[in-house]
């Protein structure tokens, strides 16, 4: 039996109290099945009326952060280990690109910058 098949469906929500840049906060439940994507698809559908200054013109250009890393589409939140029931916090931030993990671009910019230019000898 999968992960998956074992995860109950009518299981107690998870809670996600989400942040913008701006500060605004909002609370949305979730099934611990649903995928990052789909939260961000949910939360565009579901705009709240306090967020109206904050709206985007589509769920693509939401991204959600959790432990300062971007969520790739795909993950659950079941696959993140978040507890049904307890309240979780994310930042939901507009950007329409996300950094591919580990990529050698930026791997060569790590490597290549420095905090200053001083030569040691």
């Amino acid at each position: 039996m999968s992960a998956k098949q074992s995860i109950d469906s009518q299981a107690e929500p998870v809670v996600l109290r989400l942040i913008l840049v701006s500060g605004k906060t909002h609370e949305f439940e979730f099934s611990p099945l649903t995928s990052a994507h789909d939260v961000t698809q949910m939360v565009f559908d579901q705009w709240p009326d306090e967020w109206y200054e904050d709206k985007v013109q589509s769920a693509q250009m939401l991204k959600l952060i959790y432990h300062g890393r971007f969520l790739h589409g795909s993950v659950t939140l079941h696959a993140l280990q978040l507890m049904p029931g307890k309240t979780t916090v994310m930042h939901l931030v507009t950007r329409e690109n996300l950094p591919e993990p580990n990529s050698s671009e930026t791997l060569t910019k790590r490597k290549s910058a420095g905090c200053c230019r001083c030569v040691l000898s």
